[in-house]
């Protein structure tokens, strides 16, 4: 990755980290609001770094569970959906 990018997935996850350790859902776009005050470029590259960590976790949430529930011997959870995205 180049420096926007490296810079903006390495704020991305911090702030996650943050936002997850002091409860704060607002935290990622106050930081959003920041860096768009100084460079558009690095806030896109963080709000991307954003939603590809987040879809990551859903999709690791979704992948143990499954794992979880074949261990057990219970059926599969149904996949979540985009209109559905949190089953």
């Amino acid at each position: 990755m180049g420096v926007v990018e490296d810079l903006a997935d390495a704020l991305a996850k911090d702030t996650l980290e943050a936002a997850d350790a002091i409860d704060d859902p607002n935290l990622v776009d106050e930081v959003s609001g920041v860096i768009l005050a100084q460079s558009q470029t690095l806030q896109e590259a963080f709000m991307t770094a954003i939603r590809v960590r987040r879809s990551e976790r859903a999709g690791r949430r979704f992948l143990d569970t499954r794992i979880a529930a074949a261990r057990a011997g219970k059926a599969a959870p149904p996949p979540p959906t985009s209109d559905n995205p949190d089953v």
